[in-house]
């Protein structure tokens, strides 16, 4: 028994209780005022949260708008289909993964059981298409293309086929109206990503995880107009799910028609003429090689000369882009983008870049004269030209002695060209330039626009290349140390040129501007640069912005917004140059090197103006270039590894022509016949159903929410 008195212990038992009951207290304390914050300060906050818990929203896709073209024929539209989607969520609850329904879904939609899985997988960097790159939460599309007959056995059999769905829904269809695919003007829908839906969270158009969106093309550009906006209906449901009724709905509002300045007749027209001008180059020999030209790719332009307008815009090799419709396979996914594809997806007539040969004529021409170099004045167009002991040959080694300018560009003499950019490099100082040189050759092209974006409204469009001084150096530091470890002195051709780039590429050396002179060397541009530039010879030397879309038309057709033609600026030419240049670009036409290719044209009623061009590329077959205009249109074909400018692309353009003003073999010009022989001045009207109205050719048509039979 201990012998500490009783009455020692109280004290400690005291203060214990007493701590014990500030504790209790403080915890009380705290959890009250936790409690008034949450009921009382932050009731309102946290009541409607969980009221949000108990409503759950249905989204309505909103109809698409139309891609139309000038006359208001639908180059792109929508269709209704039987779509049968899978929910990736439910099938991921099953045991296997949903591997039992995707097979039976298969065998009902006759289909490979891999291809259907494939279907419903999510991309990533090591998964190859056909996967799913839209929100895993968003029904995906096995389907586009199922019968009623498939619809009605998936629907009678719910419980064989749980998280599938087969309803009528409307997807996109690229028409082709009279066979004008435009595939790489138009582009292509996807499902929106994660990224894409957090990107415009805070946009005036946001992006819902059901929606699809613009991949290229027109549909990107103007994917804002198009789309619309989705309708929300909300809907309360109790705790078991079960709706209780509906909190709020908002209406689906249809995406706005793009009116572009497109011609479907004449779009189909260039893109037959193209394929032609493609398969006939392949038909014929090339001289410098041996073997037949390739005739791999290309591109043709035809543009209203007064405004920038694209009336009609190839590019081949090309593709369906109904391809991408419902989900794109596999095998059309490595179709289109392996690589032995050829790259149909690429839009060659604004991404496809090449030395222009002698179609950039037109620039040093001007720069000669601005240089002070009278365009009536004499100069030798000898047979070659020499510097030291390397010689540059003129084009077929033809010498035509003392002419113009005018006459230079007539017969596309190199060597006068030559002479002239030999002069003004010894004039900047040579390999020695001054601390400020002139430059007029490199400054004049920078003048026409060249070396940047043209501004056209397409996405992805590239810059191509003027090779002047400050590139020149820029291209040196980031090749230097790759030149200097492959090249040598006495090597072959390949490493004797990387030598010499070691120790001198920064320079601006004679060759490169002699070169340069006649569109070859580093120099590179684009079809769609080169139509705007002889667009602006054309209507004065007003170089404007090219552009497609000609106005936003609502669906209803009660709001339109034009697209007005802006500039980007002039041709640095006085108007007394601009003529003496036209004129001579006529006697291309009449007496040059485009005449044989212009025999019997109505050169007195429609006046031809035109420039061949034939490019050399190292270790390619040469490509052809043709480069014309009328007071109406600019035409520019060109064809990689095609042959000459006027052998390969000369009859395409010709015929194009022909067809835009109904000129027939023999000159004569049947209006009739001629499909756009002033460019269309009026916008389609579209009524309040959709229906569009005054199309010269054919009933009327809808422009959205087109249903077919089957649907």
């Amino acid at each position: 028994m201990s012998n500490i008195p009783e009455t020692g212990r109280t004290p400690r038992v005291t203060i214990r209780l007493v701590a014990i009951q500030i504790i209790v207290f403080s915890l009380l304390l705290t959890l009250g005022g936790r409690l008034w914050y949450l009921q009382i300060r932050n009731g309102d906050e946290y009541t409607a949260e969980a009221a949000n818990n108990h409503v759950q929203q249905v989204v309505h896709p909103a109809v698409r708008g139309s891609i139309l073209d000038a006359r208001g024929v639908p180059l792109a539209d929508n269709e209704t289909r039987l779509v049968v989607s899978a929910s990736r969520t439910e099938l991921m609850k099953m045991k296997d993964d949903g591997k039992a329904v995707l097979t039976r879904l298969a065998d009902v939609l006759d289909m490979k059981p891999k291809d259907v899985m494939d279907k419903v997988r999510l991309c990533d960097a090591k998964t190859a298409q056909p996967c799913w790159n839209g929100s895993p939460y968003q029904p995906i599309p096995i389907t586009d293309e199922a019968s009623p007959k498939q619809a009605l056995q998936i629907r009678e059999r719910e419980e064989d086929f749980p998280g599938i769905s087969a309803e009528p829904t409307a997807v996109r269809r690229y028409a082709a109206p009279g066979d004008a695919n435009a595939a790489q003007v138009l582009g292509y829908l996807s499902p929106v990503t994660d990224e894409e839906i957090k990107k415009a969270e805070d946009s005036h158009s946001p992006l819902l995880r059901s929606d699809q969106v613009g991949r290229n093309g027109l549909e990107r550009e103007y994917d804002d107009q198009l789309r619309g906006k989705a309708g929300v209906t909300r809907y309360e449901v109790d705790n078991l799910g079960r709706v209780i009724g509906q909190a709020e709905s908002q209406k689906a509002q249809p995406g706005a028609n793009v009116v572009t300045s497109i011609d479907a007749r004449v779009q189909a027209v260039a893109e037959k003429e193209l394929d032609q001008a493609m398969k006939d180059a392949r038909k014929e020999m090339d001289r410098n090689t041996g073997r037949r030209y390739e005739a791999d790719a290309g591109a043709v332009v035809v543009m209203e000369a007064k405004t920038g307008r694209v009336v009609a815009m190839a590019s081949n090799p090309t593709y369906d882009p109904n391809a991408w419709v419902g989900g794109i396979s596999g095998k059309d996914y490595k179709r289109l983008t392996g690589k032995n594809s050829n790259y149909p997806l690429l839009n060659r007539a604004i991404q496809g870049q090449s030395a222009p040969g002698s179609i950039f004529k037109v620039i040093p021409t001007t720069a000669a004269v601005n240089a002070g170099y009278p365009f009536d004045g004499n100069y030798n167009c000898s047979s070659s030209f020499s510097i030291g002991s390397q010689v540059f040959k003129n084009f077929e080694s033809k010498g035509y002695g003392p002419i113009s300018l005018g006459r230079a560009l007539e017969v596309s003499c190199d060597t006068v060209f030559y002479d002239l950019s030999y002069k003004q490099w010894q004039k900047d100082g040579g390999n020695k330039p001054k601390k400020h040189p002139a430059d007029w050759f490199y400054k004049t092209a920078h003048q026409f626009g060249l070396g940047k974006e043209t501004g056209i409204d397409l996405p992805n469009e590239v810059t191509g290349r003027i090779p002047d001084r400050q590139w020149k150096k820029d291209y040196w530091k980031a090749n230097k140390n790759g030149w200097c470890k492959y090249g040598k002195k006495d090597g072959n051709y390949g490493q004797r040129i990387a030598y010499e780039n070691c120790l001198e590429g920064m320079k601006m050396r004679a060759g490169d501007s002699v070169n340069y002179s006649i569109g070859q060397g580093d120099t590179l541009v684009t079809p769609i640069q080169m139509a705007t530039i002889y667009a602006a010879i054309s209507n004065g030397g007003t170089l404007y912005d090219p552009t497609i879309g000609k106005a936003i038309i609502s669906a209803d057709g009660k709001k339109v917004q034009e697209i007005k033609p802006k500039s980007h600026g002039k041709l640095p030419m006085d108007g007394q140059t601009r003529r003496q240049i036209d004129s001579a670009l006529a006697g291309v036409a009449t007496r040059g090197t485009a005449a044989w290719r212009f025999g019997g044209w109505p050169q007195n009623k429609i006046p031809m103006h035109a420039k061949t061009g034939t490019a050399e590329v190292y270790g390619k077959q040469t490509t052809s270039w043709f480069a014309t205009y009328t007071k109406d249109y600019s035409i520019v074909m060109t064809i990689s590894q095609g042959g000459t400018g006027s052998g390969a692309s000369g009859p395409a353009v010709r015929n194009i022509y022909n067809a835009l003003y109904g000129v027939d073999a023999k000159g004569g010009i049947d209006n009739k016949k001629a499909l756009l022989p002033k460019p269309q001045a009026t916008l389609p009207k579209i009524d309040s159903d959709g229906t569009i109205q005054d199309q010269p050719l054919g009933p009327p048509v809808k422009a959205v929410g087109r249903r077919d039979e089957q649907a």
